[in-house]
């Protein structure tokens, strides 16, 4: 018996999500795989290396559910005008500034799997869901199912909503209509995937150019080892040398090759029936976030995806940007860190404070510290110590 997808389509959307689209799974696997497998092989993923772990699974949706036949994407739509013009000051990726998107999407997905059991007359087995985290090669899907295209920039661009979709998928043994790829020519490779990526930007290249560590090594490939984004949230250690000029005011990842594109100026605001705003994140001050205990970053962040980075990301992030914009009011809290905190904080508060100039602080500092990993940043910056 045909399953009836519009009332599916309807149903889902009426939880609160703002585009649902089906792709339908074929023998070939998932789309953009070949490029993905190339992604891996050029190293570009630096060191996630659950990446590696599941690209057999994310290239082949039988893998996750056997006998898998679609898969729904679903895109949720979080622009909001309030964020058009950030605040001044340090800056949050704008999706940062709400509630965990992982948390409040998966109750909905899991609303959705009830829906389509009902609709489709299938069981709980019959289905997986995933938002972000699951074995998923998202974008190629999405792209697939035409709820847009990957740009140059790598990301999925919507025709309706631009760059701010969040995007969550179902892999389900029921067969649903499939919706078609978005309307245009494109390389060969299909529509998902660094192959195909581009394919209504014309000769634009605004996201390629803007890139302020120059993390695109070819359109629509981001070579993780030099992205704003990953080094301010995945990564856990020492952000190399080279790269925190780039980062400039930055805190937690980075919107630059997104706030850029042309396709932006069909961003409406969002329903957000499934997002809970946290945009007075965007008003706390530096010397506020470099000054925080460990209870009041727990207090604070409760609830959101910066509480991922934990603590010690957020302060050695914060050293970053306290040293490219010169903040000489941070002088005490960045002196405070680079005496009492762990090697991968205190070594990014003697960056700052060699930006600033805090000689008589380092002088001290310089002294007292045995770590090799804080005396490497006092190396760098003057082999010599100071008499």
């Amino acid at each position: 018996m045909p399953v009836d997808t519009p009332e599916v389509k309807r149903r889902l959307t009426a939880l609160g999500f703002d585009d649902v689209r089906i792709a339908r799974i074929g023998p070939a696997g998932a789309p953009g795989a070949r490029d993905f497998a190339d992604w891996l092989a050029a190293g570009h993923q630096a060191d996630m290396t659950w990446l590696d772990r599941s690209a057999a699974k994310r290239s082949d949706p039988d893998l996750v559910l056997p006998g898998a036949r679609s898969v729904i994407m679903l895109g949720v739509n979080y622009w909001s005008e309030a964020l058009r013009t950030p605040p001044a000051g340090p800056r949050w990726a704008r999706y940062a500034l709400y509630s965990d998107y992982h948390d409040t999407i998966r109750v909905a997905l899991a609303a959705a799997g009830r829906e389509l059991e009902a609709v489709a007359g299938i069981g709980p087995a019959d289905h997986r869901y995933y938002v972000d985290t699951g074995p998923v090669l998202e974008r190629g899907w999405a792209a697939t199912a035409g709820l847009g295209f990957t740009g140059k920039n790598a990301m999925l661009i919507s025709r309706r909503f631009g760059n701010w979709l969040f995007l969550a998928a179902i892999l389900t043994r029921a067969e649903l209509e499939p919706d078609g790829p978005v309307a245009g020519r494109g390389p060969e490779g299909g529509p998902g995937g660094a192959s195909a990526a581009g394919r209504l930007c014309g000769k634009c290249t605004r996201c390629l150019d803007a890139c302020p560590t120059r993390a695109f090594s070819a359109p629509g490939v981001v070579d993780a080892r030099r992205c704003v984004s990953y080094h301010t949230i995945e990564n856990r250690g020492i952000i190399p040398r080279e790269l925190r000029a780039g980062i400039g005011d930055r805190l937690y990842g980075c919107d630059t090759c997104l706030e850029v594109c042309p396709w932006n100026r069909f961003a409406r605001e969002g329903r957000r029936m499934l997002l809970h705003a946290r945009h007075d994140l965007a008003g706390l001050g530096l010397r506020d976030i470099l000054s925080l205990t460990p209870e009041q970053f727990a207090a604070v962040f409760r609830g959101t995806a910066i509480k991922r980075l934990k603590r010690t990301g957020l302060l050695r992030n914060a050293c970053i940007v306290a040293g490219n914009l010169g903040a000489r009011d941070c002088l005490e809290p960045l002196a405070e860190l680079a005496a009492r905190e762990v090697p991968v904080v205190r070594a990014h508060a003697v960056w700052a404070l060699h930006r600033l100039a805090a000689h008589t602080h380092l002088a001290a500092l310089r002294a007292a510290e045995t770590d090799p990993l804080v005396l490497a940043e006092f190396e760098a910056e003057d082999p010599a110590p100071r008499a």
